[in-house]
């Protein structure tokens, strides 16, 4: 016998109470912003190659690494709506993981040509027109901390992370201003391919933490935060489960992750019991994170494999 703890009188209740699922963002928000960081990545592209500077070009490499974020939020919103269907039974969730892995790949490969560009300057220096560097920073600085602030106070974890791309694309833009600055009042050009590695560090930066945590779930890992040894722990804490075996917990996309597992019970227990079981298991689960439940009971004398988890079958107060 299988709990899903997706029945809807679960699901509202603990979306309720703790936001684990689908969150309310407001869709227009996200839109306006994915088209007006587009116009700056177009103001900062155009004056990147007007005044030749580098470092306004790697600062429109940051502003990509906005675009994809803002779009990767505004695509899983959308994404949210859409139910799940007999191809896709867990719905469309990992497309937006496929796409983050994707754009982060992408950003590595801009980077390593800003590195090159950049040692290419280091060594012939190029004359730059500070002026449009003024005027193009300016458009992203001015944009970025409209938008950021304006969004800064939504509780979303997807809006949350698109404005900290925002924030952090405000201050390239200031960077390039200062730099623009200082080659206007002394000719120090070398100041430009400085700035553009240095931009070019905090967009690898930020590109290797979406590789590793887009390909954490493509691998089924454990998502982060989570521990293993606590989560079964949890579990046995629930009078009636005597022992936990076949243990999964992984994540279907960010935000939402799901556990499968068996667990041994007296073989006189009711239905009715079995069912108040599950449904504590299920509500001390979801304090962890976890509001994707499925558990199969069963009696000592199932048969079962006993390695799936670190080679062992963790009976209650072993790992304590």
């Amino acid at each position: 016998m299988r709990n899903d703890s997706h029945k809807h009188e679960h699901e509202d209740e603990h979306e309720h109470e703790h936001g684990l699922f689908h969150s309310h963002a407001p869709e227009g928000s996200m839109k306006l912003a994915f088209f007006l960081t587009l116009v700056i990545l177009i103001v900062e592209v155009t004056g990147g190659l007007i005044s030749h500077s580098l470092a306004l070009l790697s600062d429109a490499g940051h502003v990509l690494t906005d675009i994809a974020a803002i779009g990767l939020s505004w695509y899983a919103i959308k994404q949210s709506k859409k139910p799940s269907d007999e191809g896709m039974t867990f719905g469309y969730y990992r497309a937006g993981v496929l796409a983050a892995f994707i754009n982060a790949v992408t950003l590595i490969l801009i980077t390593l040509w800003i590195f090159w560009e950049a040692f290419g300057r280091f060594r012939s220096l190029e004359l730059v027109t500070p002026t449009w560097m003024f005027i193009s920073a300016g458009v992203g600085l001015a944009m970025n901390l409209y938008l950021g602030l304006g969004m800064r106070h939504d509780e979303n974890i997807n809006v949350k992370s698109a404005v900290l791309h925002m924030l952090g694309d405000a201050a390239a833009s200031a960077g390039v201003i200062v730099g623009g600055i200082i080659i206007a009042f002394t000719k120090w050009y070398i100041i430009d391919p400085i700035l553009s590695v240095l931009i070019a560090l905090l967009i690898a930066f930020g590109a290797w933490k979406i590789i590793k945590q887009t390909v954490n779930i493509l691998m089924e890992g454990t998502p982060a935060g989570i521990e293993i040894k606590k989560v079964i722990d949890t579990i046995l804490s629930v009078n009636g489960i005597q022992q936990v075996h076949d243990l999964h917990v992984w994540t279907i996309t960010d935000g939402r992750i799901a556990l499968s597992c068996h667990t041994v019970v007296d073989t006189k227990t009711t239905i009715g019991e079995m069912q108040n079981l599950l449904r504590a298991v299920e509500h001390k689960l979801v304090h962890l994170g976890i509001g994707h439940v499925t558990i199969q009971p069963e009696d000592k004398t199932h048969p079962h494999d006993e390695s799936v988890l670190c080679g062992n079958n963790y009976t209650e107060g072993q790992m304590h």
